[in-house]
């Protein structure tokens, strides 16, 4: 018994470590993960992040026994449920979060196992005798016979995605060597900085945030001018609608005042910018026309050196 304490006092001192090291944990699933392949996740995340273990019960008396000083962990405590464990890092959460699900080992298809994803079989020459034939048509698998072997003819879904693999199609996919599952460590939720959120929150580019942002911005801004209240995104918009408003009256009592001097010219006399504009291009084009002329002649004095000189 004083060894079982010892050892529980040694992991509390750990995960209080742990939580007051690293800002950030990532709580994982680890059904069908192989203690292999828990090996290879903690090499991965070697001098970047640590991976702690322990059985729920002990993990949440620990937790509750750190609320008094932690508050902030409570939040883990509704997700300390099932086969799980945790990641702690203080690196970047979308970096850590590769790391953890590129980890993943094929499997062979079992009896009972959920489909994670829709399961086909592909067109193919099985290699197998034809006295194998009866096993697929039982399974509705379109065969026929090439070169005294049974050929898989068309692509076929032996199993949809959530439904439980049945004795027969597991035998079909294990005989035709294919293992259709992937087990690796599962993100359940994500804590940073005292807030909790799905892993899936890390998968937002910051072009998405940024338009998101802009979007919001523009909906408060329409709404704040519809309904005559002022915020900091609609007080812009305000201002130059009063101003256009204002520049509507001087303009219809004939109120010149010297800002807008330009303005009134230009609404009494239309036909003088107009033919100011093409004016002003055509100068722009004769100008590019004599630099292009000036340069041809200098070319053909150049030219006419290059021929002649040699006789002089």
């Amino acid at each position: 018994m004083g060894g079982v304490r010892e050892k529980k006092a040694e992991y509390f001192a750990k995960l209080r470590e742990y939580l007051e090291e690293y800002k950030s944990i990532f709580i994982v699933g680890v059904d069908n993960v192989a203690s292999q392949q828990m090996h290879q996740v903690r090499k991965a995340l070697r001098g970047r992040g640590v991976v702690l273990m322990g059985k729920n019960t002990m993990v949440r008396r620990a937790i509750r026994g750190f609320v008094s000083e932690l508050p902030d962990y409570e939040k883990l405590l509704p997700f300390v449920k099932g086969n799980v464990g945790f990641v702690f890092t203080n690196e970047s959460l979308k970096d850590i979060k590769e790391v953890i699900i590129e980890n993943k080992v094929a499997a062979p298809a079992r009896a009972g196992a959920v489909a994670p994803e829709d399961i086909w079989v592909t067109a193919m020459n099985t290699g197998m005798e034809p006295g194998k034939t009866s096993f697929f048509q039982a399974l509705g698998v379109p065969t026929k016979i090439a070169r005294g072997t049974i050929e898989i003819v068309s692509d076929v879904k032996v199993v949809e995605a959530g439904n439980r693999v049945g004795q027969s199609e597991a035998s079909l996919l294990n005989l035709l060597n294919i293992s259709p599952f992937t087990y690796g460590l599962k993100i359940v939720q994500v804590y940073d900085a005292g807030q909790i959120f799905p892993s899936s929150i890390l998968d937002i580019t910051d072009e998405e945030l940024v338009s998101h942002f802009v979007s919001a911005v523009s909906t408060i801004a329409s709404i704040s001018l519809a309904i005559g209240y002022p915020t900091l995104p609609s007080v812009g918009h305000t201002l130059i609608n009063n101003y256009k408003n204002l520049l509507a009256v001087a303009i219809a009592s004939n109120y010149v005042y010297p800002e807008i001097e330009e303005l009134v010219d230009r609404i009494e006399n239309p036909d003088k910018y107009a033919s100011a504009a093409p004016a002003a291009a055509a100068a722009s084009a004769g100008e590019e026309t004599k630099e292009e002329a000036a340069a041809e002649e200098d070319e053909e004095s150049e030219d006419d050196d290059m021929g002649f000189g040699l006789f002089d």
